[in-house]
């Protein structure tokens, strides 16, 4: 059976999928506002979290530059331990009772870190295992979200939902960065992560409140061994050359990323004078970026195409992390964030165009483990990243690592050169022939 022929099966067998199905704008969408609605809320409670996490390193426990690299490395950690079988899991069985599983175990572990803290126990250990075992649930919850989707809303409706959900994120930043340096000022940095736990519970509510029923996921004739789904989902992404491209930009970009953000709390706190409650909004200053970029994407787009429109945002803004280690004290600051703003314009620009594709251009039943090579291989650099900004900081000195980086990052777009995307005014919407085959 061909890739589109298996497509056009998996579509006809979901109910919002069907062509002759009336397809509403996606903000009388009901099931998507849910899942959008518990989606932002969330993550608000998430960007509390990386705000309070290192602070509660830095301030209540007095953590080196290391260690609080070492913190944000952990919860990045598990996608490098369980990342490839939790996508092989993932297309094996329903996404929306996993979900709501991740979340519970996500709320139940951060809301151990502010009892831990007044009872007098909260260690650096503590802090180290939760970010670990929540890191785990997101492994789990970000494959299938990202595979849940597409069961909810019409592919041709994929851009859409991706630029919502994008944007949403990137609103949710700035309430959730701002406000954890706000909680961290008023209530103590540990406050933070119980707002977080209090996110997850919404999250969970909204999942239950959705009405499609998600179609069930192929079984083949014959149990296949997790091995060789694995390798199904592996083989398929590295031989595709768009997928293989993006994936390595992907990688690079977020190794530069996360070095640099993870020691950029302390740089603003320890030579800028910043204080607990502007850190946050620091931090957030990149989300008014993202927002542009989200919002903009449909336009980027319908004026370059999906390829062209993908070089040109990465190239404009990417140069423009450089102003970042400019940052100093008073109106200096100005510099770090308008480069936050603007590299994460680009970046959050890039997410929705990629996200739309993959959804549009992967078989259906390979989707999860497709997701999840990807997501192993730009989430798992997280943790590298997070340690080489700790390590560099701490042997050259905090702006000289920052102007490293961001040479590094005003240089990666050059990578989507390498590729057959140089040539194309549009990213295809279904490959010509199954990766690696004749």
């Amino acid at each position: 059976m061909s890739t589109d022929t298996t497509r056009k099966e998996a579509m006809d067998a979901t109910p919002t999928a069907t062509l002759a199905t009336p397809r509403p704008d996606l903000s009388r969408h009901r099931d998507f506002r849910l899942l959008w609605l518990g989606e932002t809320t969330n993550r608000v409670g998430i960007n509390i979290t990386t705000v309070s996490m290192p602070l509660v390193a830095v301030v209540t426990l007095n953590a080196s530059t290391l260690s609080v690299s070492v913190l944000a490395a952990a919860p990045w950690l598990p996608w490098l331990l369980i990342g490839l079988p939790a996508g092989a899991w993932v297309d094996r069985m329903r996404r929306r009772p996993l979900m709501l599983v991740c979340n519970l175990g996500s709320l139940v572990l951060l809301a151990s870190v502010p009892v831990a803290a007044w009872f007098g126990m909260l260690t650096m250990t503590h802090l180290l295992v939760v970010a670990l075992l929540n890191g785990l649930a997101a492994v789990f919850f970000g494959i299938s979200y990202k595979v849940y989707v597409p069961s909810i809303v019409h592919r041709d409706q994929l851009q859409d939902a991706n630029a919502k959900l994008q944007g949403s994120e990137s609103v949710a930043q700035v309430a959730g960065l701002g406000g954890g340096g706000l909680l961290a000022q008023g209530f103590g940095a540990v406050s933070g992560l119980l707002a977080n736990a209090g996110t997850f519970l919404v999250s969970a509510l909204c999942l239950l409140g959705i009405r499609s029923r998600e179609p069930r996921p192929e079984r083949p004739p014959e149990r296949t061994p997790l091995r060789q789904d694995i390798r199904e989902g592996l083989q398929y992404t590295v031989r595709d050359p768009y997928l293989r491209v993006l994936t390595a930009y992907g990688t690079v970009t977020n190794l530069l990323l996360t070095a640099y953000q993870a020691i950029l709390p302390v740089f603003m706190i320890r030579q800028l004078a910043v204080p607990e409650s502007a850190v946050g909004w620091l931090l957030a200053s990149s989300s008014v970026g993202g927002i542009l970029g989200a919002t903009g994407a449909k336009r980027v787009t319908a004026r370059w195409g999906t390829a062209r429109g993908l070089l040109v945002a990465t190239a404009a803004t990417a140069p423009f992390a450089l102003l970042i280690p400019m940052g100093g004290k008073g109106w200096m600051l100005a510099a770090l964030a308008a480069g936050s703003a603007l590299l994460a314009l680009g970046v959050v620009l890039a997410n929705v165009i990629q996200g739309a594709f993959r959804q549009r251009y992967c078989p259906p039943q390979l989707l999860g483990r497709i997701t999840a090579c990807i997501s192993v291989a730009n989430f798992g650099a997280i943790p590298f990243g997070s340690l080489l900004g700790g390590v560099l900081g701490t042997a050259l000195g905090l702006r000289p690592t920052l102007w490293l980086l961001t040479a590094g990052l005003a240089v990666s777009p050059l990578l989507l050169l390498i590729g057959p995307l140089r040539a194309r005014h549009d990213l295809p919407t279904a490959p010509a022939t199954a990766p690696g085959g004749s």
